[in-house]
């Protein structure tokens, strides 16, 4: 069964900490990692179903919001249904039914 990637890129660690406890809290995804893609940006990446996905993007999405500051927050987000196996030998999204049977 494939199963989705989705992530959310924002500027700053704090944002990015809320993003990530929103992601995980909204749906059954697996946290894969948040990735430190220059001095201020980060990329947090979640795995599962697609609808699952679907909703924890949005979640951490809208989770910036609340973190108060005067400037953009949000960078990007994208979610892929199905990444091909290629992608997945290269990028760091990797899952395993060994790590979802793990989560709550």
């Amino acid at each position: 069964m494939p199963f989705a990637v989705g992530m959310v890129e924002v500027k700053g660690l704090p944002p990015a900490l809320a993003v990530a406890d929103a992601m995980v809290k909204a749906a059954r995804v697996t946290l894969v990692g948040m990735e430190k893609v220059s001095s201020a940006r980060y990329t947090v990446i979640v795995r599962g179903d697609v609808s699952a996905v679907q909703v924890s993007v949005a979640a951490g999405v809208d989770s910036v919001k609340t973190v108060n500051t005067k400037e953009q927050l949000l960078l990007s987000y994208h979610l892929i249904p199905s990444p091909h196996e290629n992608v997945e030998c290269v990028l760091p999204i990797h899952y395993s039914e060994s790590v979802a049977q793990f989560r709550v």
